[in-house]
């Protein structure tokens, strides 16, 4: 690896507009994202890019900007020549996968959701020839 870029941004619409603007500025690639739910429950969302250094810093320069527009940055910071401990032990758990095109990496839709709320089944027949036997209202006869 080169250079190491990163954004942090609040909130998810930020960080996608600091990507955008990141990757358009230079000759950088995306190399991970990292999600963290943090304090109040804010989403916390850091990009990391890779390139030479130049590339880089003009790519953290432009989607820094573009996040402030839209959002909140927590910080910004290019790192000129990572040291492999910082790639290997640390940026390995949110490296985004090699094979991956841009359309695969675009907005995908969120899988479907699952409910945990259990669904009713259908009444059996013998329970409906059960329950029409029985009295709709207390002043009917028995």
């Amino acid at each position: 690896m080169q250079a190491l870029g990163l954004i942090e941004t609040l909130g998810f619409t930020t960080a996608v507009s600091a990507a955008d603007a990141a990757l358009k500025a230079a000759d950088v690639q995306l190399v991970a994202v990292e999600k963290v739910i943090g304090v109040g429950g804010s989403l916390g969302v850091t990009l990391h890019f890779s390139g030479d250094v130049a590339a880089v810093t003009s790519s953290v320069e432009a989607g820094k900007a573009e996040a402030q527009r839209v959002g909140t940055v927590v910080s910004a910071h290019v790192i000129a020549k990572a040291h492999s401990d910082v790639t290997g032990k640390i940026l390995n758990n949110y490296l985004l996968p090699e094979n991956s095109t841009e359309a695969d990496s675009a907005v995908s839709p969120p899988p479907p959701l699952q409910s945990s709320v259990p669904t009713a089944k259908p009444p059996k027949s013998a329970d409906l020839a059960l329950a029409s036997d029985s009295p709709d209202s207390p002043d009917q006869p028995n």
